[in-house]
């Protein structure tokens, strides 16, 4: 605690000024995005949507534009939902329980549990990629947390939390800097960290350690092609011609798959006068958050020069 007090990086999300909105927006955008690309993103965002009403107003298609290339666009469609669903069943306010969180759409058992602590000063394990890692060294002398969370993880991790529910907050965030400025995964500085001393991981030699995933590929995937189209239809005011999809990507059968997991995932819609733009409206939620993606079905026409895919792979990721 006393390391924090004098390292954290001064982040508008943790200073008191932040609004429990503000912090589930920086938790939304901090999924699986460094926070240098975040950290202009999100003061855009807020400046354009200082609250909950203000952001369930608009349309999901301007949600999507202001996003930009933030990446994994389906989490503007998200919070856009969660918006609504704040205005109409909050009066307009973040809910405080960890129950009305997680009933938030978009919203899983790690985003609650930080919008909890962090905004209202509550008492919950708070397991991100940082703490995951930072603990399974400290605790169980592994270089790497399983893929997965497991149940003796969340334990571990609620049973080190200090009593006090505004300290267990505080704790929290703490062990999230250690490990994105200390206990990284590349380059570990165990010399300048707090517990080394205790820490089961260099005790035992820091041995390596089997479980931590490669980088995916991006380059021509699926998820490459999904944001080259969505781009286009982000820049245009209008209707974007199937001519201009395909031109921006050579290959038509992925192309055609790009755009139909578009469509499934509430990202863009058929326009009745021709082509394709952003949602006018929110998708269903079920249609935000698929296990895969599906092919073109009836309702969704595939365009002039597209095929529709038989069958379409999931997709780990969206773009």
């Amino acid at each position: 605690m006393r390391w924090y007090g004098s390292h954290a990086r001064d982040l508008p999300w943790r200073r008191a000024t932040a609004s429990p909105w503000a912090v589930l927006v920086s938790e939304v955008m901090l999924q699986q995005t460094p926070v240098a690309r975040v950290l202009p993103a999100y003061e855009a965002w807020l400046a354009r949507w200082p609250t909950p009403p203000a952001l369930a107003a608009a349309a999901p298609a301007d949600a999507v534009r202001q996003w930009g290339r933030l990446g994994y666009p389906r989490r503007a469609l998200r919070l856009h939902a969660a918006a609504q669903v704040i205005s109409e069943r909050h009066g307009g306010e973040v809910p405080s329980s960890l129950d009305a969180l997680l009933a938030l759409p978009g919203v899983g058992s790690y985003t609650a549990a930080a919008v909890a602590s962090f905004a209202f000063g509550q008492r919950h394990p708070v397991l991100d990629t940082n703490v995951r890692r930072v603990l399974a060294r400290m605790a169980t002398g592994q270089q790497w947390p399983a893929r997965s969370t497991s149940a003796a993880e969340i334990a571990l991790a609620r049973s080190l939390l200090p009593a006090r529910p505004e300290v267990a907050a505080r704790w929290s965030v703490a062990v999230m800097e250690l490990g994105a400025l200390v206990c990284t995964a590349a380059r570990p500085q165990c010399a300048a960290c707090p517990v080394a001393g205790g820490c089961a991981w260099r005790l035992a030699g820091s041995p390596p350690g089997a479980g931590r995933r490669g980088s995916q590929p991006y380059q021509g995937t699926d998820r490459q092609c999904r944001g080259r189209l969505l781009a286009i239809l982000r820049d245009s005011d209008g209707p974007v011609p199937p001519a201009r999809l395909d031109a921006a990507w050579p290959d038509a059968a992925q192309r055609s798959r790009a755009l139909a997991s578009l469509i499934t995932d509430g990202l863009a819609e058929p326009h009745p006068d021709g082509g394709y733009t952003l949602p006018a409206h929110q998708p269903a939620l079920a249609a935000t958050q698929p296990a895969t993606q599906p092919a073109l079905t009836a309702t969704q026409p595939a365009p002039p020069g597209h095929q529709p895919a038989l069958a379409a792979p999931a997709q780990p990721t969206a773009q």
